[in-house]
């Protein structure tokens, strides 16, 4: 994904980086880019009310995730985080995301991670609930 661009994405949202997301190194920690990921996609999903952290009795589960660096986000950099559902299955969505620096055409970094919805109680595997299909269909690609 090292060359797809912003406009690949359904979805874009911007995060500001802390002074405590740069390492020893001088740039973001790469440990901060799963967290990048992971609130601009819970972001959405409790945006479009289909995500009650508190609440839901039916929640996704990360199974499986990665990342590949391209170029280094420092503090005080914002970030546009591009967002797209790569498979939607039954019980399961393997979103696509880039991290986009500042208003660099392509991507610092981009990833994957997988969601499995899952019963809260039980933690066994259920069917994506009906609502948050529908929301998730929304930024499957063109």
């Amino acid at each position: 994904m090292r060359d797809t661009p912003r406009s690949a994405f359904p979805h874009m949202v911007a995060l500001p980086t802390r002074w405590m997301d740069n390492d020893s190194y001088g740039h973001v920690n790469n440990v901060n880019y799963y967290s990048f990921f992971d609130t601009a996609v819970n972001r959405y999903l409790i945006d479009r009310g289909v995500l009650d952290i508190h609440k839901d009795d039916i929640v996704g589960f990360v199974v499986e995730t990665g990342c590949s660096y391209f170029s280094s986000i420092s503090f005080p950099d914002l970030i546009h985080v591009g967002v797209r559902v790569a498979k939607l299955g039954n019980s399961s969505v393997r979103y696509e995301i880039a991290l986009y620096r500042n208003d660099d055409p392509l991507p610092a970094a981009a990833g994957h991670f997988v969601h499995v919805y899952v019963d809260r109680r039980s933690n066994k595997p259920v069917p994506i609930p009906d609502a948050v299909r529908a929301i998730l269909q929304t930024l499957l690609p063109a």
